[in-house]
């Protein structure tokens, strides 16, 4: 190192203690340290990946742009997925830093970055669509400070615990991460009903008193190995996901007289290009010395088996949480009385169930899979999941809460079998100086599944729809004294501005009658009715349980294909590694859990 060289001297001391810490074994207790920061890291990072879902009117209220409008459905949609797109796309990247430079110091970072967005999300100064745009775009680097959390914070773990203990701190730590996803709604519509800009400063808080406890408290337990940063690898792989993904994304919305957008050029260009561009990146991997993704890695069966059934169950999970919060907040709430405005923060309240699921499960998995193993627990678990979608496609529309509560608990217990078990797996599979890059991998498939849960269940769910939604809607408004005319332009609005609507806890009939003065020549009982609890739930209960009865067949399938994965990753090893002492260092490379199964 050039001695001469500005920050020469400063960058040689924080090598030297980093040198000093790594010769010094951690006490006991540093891994719970590292376990409660961590775990609060997590926490906070995804709970801000779905709080804005619930707290949208309120935001978009709040910065005065009607949601709903034409114009305005890009901001809806980005405000929702520039946070799962660049979380999906950078934590890859995020984790082999870590591995590179100290999975510490850039979870440290990212802590740090968390809390400058957050503040600056608070403090946003426009209003309309440069209100939304500051929004989006700092919405954009939180996510990038999330992904720097989560993509290093399974590895700091797996480098601070014994073998005995990762599967419970794992499971600690992953269960936290998928309640943070449910918190985070029923936290966003508490705040939002106090103000749209607390939705935001409740992240402030947290994030700067983690970012200096962090800095404080965590420290390096492993070597980084320095190397050369993947800059092909890392721009094919950012360029093709964010072009596929977005792709995805783009097609529920309605082209050229089609309920959904699968046949605009724009987005068979995405899709085609974003998988070529992938293709691309595949091939680019295998032909550099120090690559991004280790495909290699694919070849230890447990760690491709566990991937695969965490991507199919991300998007399981996902459609099962935008499906719950549409048929909680259009149908459900409504028809037992709560105010449409209302809806969002009782959707929030009736899906605790599933988050007490993962609560229960997961630490408990975690503890007994360290003892007789993953495939057990998380093949059982994957299976639990799938009754439950088969049991909520049994409920009708309007359903007692007993037996959904239920079927909610019994999803969430069977979501926290497998996760806790299965993170455990995948990070326990790998050699010690690639658990960045693997817990980047393993972050990357898992929130593409959420990203890909929008694109893949909204367009199912629209199909659903459209085929009988026009008609019921069209003479449902005849039949209370709308004109034919406008109840036919009505009923003939794209089946996904309904669908926004009731995601967003609005009326749509009152919105869509209201802007065009057609309500104002209506009798008062004829508004009363057409406005209130009852009228729209009713009318669109056939056509949405027909499309809910696509979604979660589809769902109960990828959970068994996930289960069949699953069983399927090998059976138990306990690993005999130095890692089981706590100092880090993991399994040499040429150990049975580090080698091809």
């Amino acid at each position: 190192m050039n001695g001469d060289a500005p920050g020469a001297g400063v960058r040689a001391r924080l090598l030297a203690r980093s040198a000093r810490q790594r010769a010094t074994p951690p006490g006991p207790g540093y891994k719970w340290v590292a376990l409660s920061n961590t775990t609060l890291g997590v926490l906070i990072a995804t709970m801000d990946a779905s709080i804005v879902i619930i707290s949208l009117p309120a935001i978009f209220r709040g910065i005065g742009l009607d949601p709903l409008a034409a114009g305005n459905i890009g901001y809806l949609l980005w405000m929702i997925l520039g946070y799962l797109l660049v979380s999906a796309v950078l934590v890859v990247v995020l984790g082999r830093l870590g591995d590179m430079f100290g999975r510490v110091r850039i979870y440290n970072l990212g802590f740090l970055v968390f809390a400058v967005a957050s503040i600056a999300l608070s403090l946003d100064p426009f209003r309309a669509g440069a209100g939304a745009l500051w929004l989006i775009l700092w919405r954009i680097v939180q996510a990038f400070g999330g992904s720097m959390l989560t993509a290093n914070s399974a590895a700091i773990l797996t480098d601070a615990f014994p073998t005995r203990q990762r599967g419970t701190a794992l499971g600690i730590n992953q269960i936290t991460a998928l309640a943070g996803q449910f918190l985070g709604l029923l936290a966003g519509g508490l705040l939002a009903a106090v103000d749209w800009r607390a939705v935001f400063w409740v992240s402030v808080p947290v994030s700067v008193t983690g970012t200096v406890w962090s800095y404080l408290s965590l420290r390096e337990t492993a070597a980084g190995g320095r190397g050369r940063v993947d800059w092909l690898g890392n721009l094919t792989f950012a360029a093709g996901a964010g072009i596929l993904l977005a792709g995805i994304t783009y097609g529920i919305q309605p082209h050229g007289g089609h309920a959904t957008g699968w046949t605009n050029p724009w987005v068979l260009t995405g899709l085609i290009g974003g998988v070529a561009l992938l293709l691309v990146f595949c091939v680019v991997e295998t032909r550099v010395a120090e690559p991004m993704f280790r495909l290699s890695l694919f070849r230890v069966r447990a760690f491709a088996a566990g991937n695969l059934a965490a991507l199919l169950t991300a998007i399981a999970r996902g459609g099962l949480q935008f499906m719950l919060i549409i048929w909680l907040q259009g149908i459900w709430l409504p028809l037992h009385g709560y105010d449409f405005e209302d809806t969002p923060l009782w959707a929030g309240i009736f899906m605790l169930p599933l988050t007490v699921g993962f609560l229960l499960a997961g630490p408990v998995s975690g503890y007994l899979s360290d003892r007789f193993g993953a495939r057990i627990f998380s093949t059982a678990g994957l299976i639990v999941v799938a009754g439950s979608f088969f049991g909520l496609l049994a409920l009708p529309v309007d359903f007692d809460y007993g037996p959904f509560a239920a079927l909610l608990l019994l999803n969430g217990l069977g979501q926290g079998m497998f996760s806790s078990p299965n993170t455990s797996s995948i990070m326990g599979s790998v050699p010690a100086r690639y658990r960045g890059v693997a817990s980047g991998m393993r972050s990357t498939f898992q929130n593409s599944g959420t990203a890909l849960s929008i694109g893949v269940f909204f367009s199912l769910m629209v199909s659903g729809l459209a085929a009988t939604l026009p008609k019921t809607l069209g003479s449902g408004l005849q039949a209370h004294g709308v004109p034919a005319a406008t109840a036919h332009q009505v009923a003939s609005l794209p089946p996904v501005s309904t669908l926004f609507a009731t995601f967003l806890g609005n009326n749509p009939i009152g919105h869509l009658l209201g802007s065009g003065g057609t309500l104002d020549r209506l009798t008062a009982a004829q508004r009363a009715t057409l406005t209130g609890h009852r009228f729209f739930p009713e009318l669109v209960s056939g056509p949405f349980h027909h499309g809910l009865t696509i979604v979660f067949s589809v769902a109960a399938g990828m959970a068994l294909v996930s289960a069949v994965a699953s069983a399927l990753r090998g059976g138990h090893e306990r690993a005999d590694d130095p890692a089981a002492t706590g100092t880090g260092r993991g399994a040499p490379e040429g150990s049975r859990a580090a080698r091809p199964s």
